[in-house]
């Protein structure tokens, strides 16, 4: 039976008796509306742990000025039977006067260069908005792991380098992304599509097949294969890069690379990545 928290002092008395079976702990950070994606960490976060925490927090300080906070979606109730049904040992869902008890922080955890380049570019702010809520909820929640999604490939690279500049005592463990049988990465802000929209953004999914195909040719090929693959298709193109995994910075030479793509396909902005491994007549690759 999944309880729920709603508050510091019932998530701290949970932990504690937690803490006294010695129990090893795994979180699940969402911002609710959960779905498929959401379901495989709660299944990695199980297999790996005695007890598994979901947290379910819309956090306003990772929104921008004009993006969806108001319109995104909010299903308890269902998000409340999902985690029931996978096995979690407790949501936490406070509102945003728990998490920030004196208002809107005027204390925040910096995301540093990596978080104003392409997500952060587009996005001004979003990262340290993530950040901060994140090391707050490490802070409450207090995991031996977390997990996170491959899909927000950017996302995950910043959340570990703060585990590892600030001492985090917690592991960050990554599953790779959930996709519909048509290729289609799964995301809560799917919900807003259209069907006409729900078909174009599979142009998303195309580019980061293209970009693969053309690895063998190079870091600027692969891009442009990217690049020219949504060009053709009723979406609205924000970025196409090729970064290294270990600094998130442009791509160059040979080895692993991650390509990242963004889109809006109506009003709504989407974005995906692959991990591929550049060589001189191949390339390794899974999307």
């Amino acid at each position: 039976m999944t309880e729920v928290a709603h508050t510091r002092a019932e998530i701290a008395a949970v932990r504690k008796d937690w803490w006294d079976q010695r129990a090893s702990v795994a979180v699940v950070m969402t911002m609710g509306a959960l779905h498929a994606g959401h379901t495989e960490l709660i299944r990695r976060a199980r297999d790996r742990s005695d007890k598994v925490v979901v947290t379910n927090f819309l956090n306003p300080l990772q929104f921008v000025p004009g993006e969806d906070l108001d319109k995104y979606p909010r299903t308890f109730a269902a998000d409340l039977e999902l985690c029931r049904a996978h096995g979690v040992d407790l949501m936490f869902a406070p509102d945003a006067a728990e998490v920030y008890l004196s208002g809107e922080p005027e204390v925040r955890v910096a995301a540093g260069r990596v978080g104003d380049e392409l997500e952060g570019h587009s996005r001004p702010g979003h990262f340290d908005g993530v950040l901060t809520v994140v090391a707050k909820m490490l802070h409450l929640t207090a995991p031996d792991a977390a997990f996170f999604g491959q899909k927000d490939a950017q996302q995950l690279w910043i959340i570990r380098q703060m585990v590892i500049d600030l001492d985090f005592p917690v592991e960050i463990i990554e599953v790779p992304t959930v996709r519909d049988p048509d290729g289609l990465a799964l995301s809560s802000r799917n919900t807003y599509l259209t069907d006409a929209d729900r078909e174009a953004a599979l142009s998303l999914n195309r580019a980061l097949r293209a970009g693969s195909d053309a690895a063998s040719r190079g870091r600027d090929a692969v891009i442009a294969a990217a690049r020219d693959t949504m060009s053709k298709d009723a979406v609205k193109v924000d970025y196409v890069e090729l970064v290294s995994p270990d600094d998130f910075q442009p791509f160059t030479g040979s080895g692993e690379a991650v390509l990242l793509v963004a889109a809006f396909v109506g009003t709504t902005r989407l974005i995906d990545n692959v991990r591929l491994v550049v060589q001189a007549g191949s390339v390794l690759a899974e999307v």
